[in-house]
């Protein structure tokens, strides 16, 4: 049986590998401990500063939200 040629598509690396093999570019929301980790790991990250409105506070945020704020 003869060998068949090989596609341009068979040739190139699944979406997946390439993935894993490409640098990783990391967007950082909340903890800064994981930001630090990956910049001491040569990662391009940034650091958003966010936490949850209102403390957390499920009421108090309602409220903020019908204010509009």
């Amino acid at each position: 049986m003869p060998d068949t040629p090989k596609t341009a598509a068979a040739a190139q690396p699944s979406a997946a590998a390439q993935l894993l093999t490409s640098p990783v570019s990391v967007i950082n929301v909340g903890l800064e401990g994981f930001a630090a980790d990956l910049t001491a790991q040569k990662h391009a990250v940034v650091q958003v500063d966010w936490a949850p409105p209102a403390g957390g506070d499920e009421k108090l945020a309602a409220l903020l939200a019908k204010l509009g704020l």
